[in-house]
């Protein structure tokens, strides 16, 4: 049995101070997001995409597309509502199953936004946990990009004699250099607030270095990113204040106590985690409020069975996006399934990416092996 730490932690869980420090990053990233839309960068993620890989490769393309388009973007919603549409058109065009498509932009979208540095959920997990948002990108890309390739080797097989009936072009490959540089700075360990804000700069300057944008159109589009993230913001407060009682009323030591009779190692305590992420993502179909819910009660789980911060981030961010992504009551799967005009029930069996995910994440935690 793996020895148990009962210490109480001295680390708080979020404050005041955390809360308002992520509403200012939800902020910026809402920002960066939409100026970086408006000046094409989504487009010039898909052309050079689409352009790198042979022409019958529509499920590997629209994959990597999705991938790459929301780890720059941040967000699995805005990745779907911009990617479907093209994947539904390319489905019509090649005669290929239309629910099979869409579930292939929501698996990469759920890539995206489980590793971005921007997406709400690496922000909330990572600031529950108290750790570095490099520290938990690397602990989390040993699970997910396993779980990518798995996937594309399904699609290259899956998508064996579909050919094309686009032309994609490499485009204006100036449009990819704000993702690049939020996600260079990012990794490199900068300041998520700094890093947010040269991205808004840099998509700004080539904005107006290209003509697709002028400064009043500039400002109407972080206007439009910051309003777009007012339901989360508002959630996240009254959530932020629900779980705030809860601690102050003993509620969280309680259930984090009553866990620990349960869980007698760190490999029960990193599945309880899991499990508790994924049943409270089920219950709010929002896995940005799950992790917020689980956020402090992993964090005490943690600290007792000296399970680390990264790697617990790691857990929640992987397995909450795991559990968004094949609910039919979802965002996700509603948002994929009104652009495609189908079932969100018909999605479903073609979400390869979210069940690899899921198992990847399991057999990864049983299998571990915790360092000395």
């Amino acid at each position: 049995m793996e020895e148990q730490r009962t210490t109480t932690p001295p680390r708080k869980t979020e404050d005041n101070g955390g809360i308002m420090l992520m509403l200012v990053i939800f902020i910026l990233a809402g920002a960066f997001s939409s100026i970086a839309q408006e000046m094409g960068c989504v487009d010039s993620m898909v052309n050079l995409t689409l352009a790198l890989l042979p022409g019958d490769f529509i499920l590997v393309g629209m994959f990597v597309a999705a991938c790459i388009v929301s780890i720059s973007i941040g967000t699995s919603c805005g990745t779907i509502a911009a990617l479907t549409p093209i994947a539904v058109g390319l489905a019509t065009a090649t005669s290929t199953n239309v629910p099979m498509v869409t579930a292939v932009v929501v698996g990469g979208s759920l890539f995206g936004d489980n590793l971005s540095f921007i997406s709400d959920t690496t922000i909330m997990a990572t600031k529950t946990q108290g750790c570095r948002m490099s520290d938990k990108f690397k602990a989390n890309i040993l699970i997910a990009l396993p779980a990518a390739l798995l996937t594309l080797v399904s699609y290259i097989f899956l998508g064996y004699g579909i050919e094309s009936q686009t032309e994609p072009n490499i485009g204006n490959l100036l449009g990819i250099l704000p993702y690049l540089t939020v996600f260079g700075l990012a990794l490199g360990g900068m300041n998520v607030i700094w890093v947010l804000i040269t991205g808004i700069l840099t998509a700004s300057i080539i904005g107006l270095y290209s003509g697709s944008m002028d400064m009043t159109s500039i400002w109407e589009s972080m206007k439009k990113g910051i309003l777009g993230m007012h339901d989360l913001i508002i959630v996240t407060i009254i959530a932020a204040v629900i779980i705030d009682q809860l601690r102050k009323r003993g509620v969280i030591d309680w259930v984090t106590m009553n866990l620990g009779r349960i869980v007698s190692s760190n490999r029960g305590a990193e599945l309880s985690i899991a499990g508790a992420v994924v049943a409270v993502d089920m219950l709010t179909a929002n896995n940005t409020i799950a992790i917020l819910a689980v956020g402090p009660v992993a964090r005490s789980i943690s600290y007792r069975y000296g399970i680390d911060a990264k790697r617990a981030a790691s857990i929640l961010d992987t397995m909450s996006c795991f559990a968004q992504g094949i609910i039919p009551w979802g965002a996700q799967l509603l948002i994929a399934a009104g652009l495609a005009s189908i079932n969100p029930l018909d999605i479903i069996p073609y979400l390869y990416y979210p069940y690899i995910l899921g198992t990847i994440t399991i057999i990864n935690i049983i299998f571990h092996k915790k360092n000395k």
